[in-house]
């Protein structure tokens, strides 16, 4: 199976962007693809510990644990985690690495496949 390198580049609010990337990095996984996926922007938010759960409101930490079993790796930005009160270490979900966009660009480098999603 091949390699396949999700960039997710969500927006402000309203953006079913980083849903979409993780139900697709989810299928890929399943069908036997190695997976990265990429937290950049906004959808850094989705690294961050402590979320609650609401009734209509998107909720990924379920899923994002569901995918990291599956082998599917994670990493946020650094520098957009920071930019928004996410602190490497203290603040991001356990597993989700917290790095500079030189992983991303590596595995990007590296991939069978590349998709960018929600590039404005």
């Amino acid at each position: 199976m091949g390699t396949l390198t999700i960039g997710v580049f969500s927006s402000l609010i309203g953006s079913m962007n980083l849903d979409f990337a993780v139900k697709l990095a989810e299928t890929a996984a399943d069908k036997g693809h190695n997976v990265n996926l990429w937290l950049s922007g906004n959808a850094t938010t989705a690294a961050k510990k402590g979320q609650k759960e609401y009734k209509d409101y998107s909720y990924l930490i379920k899923k994002i644990s569901g995918l990291q079993k599956k082998g599917v790796q994670v990493a946020a930005c650094e520098a957009c985690s920071e930019a928004r009160g996410i602190h490497a270490g203290e603040d991001i979900i356990e597993g989700i690495t917290s790095i500079g966009m030189d992983w991303y660009v590596a595995k990007a480098a590296k991939s069978d496949r590349v998709l960018h999603i929600g590039v404005e």
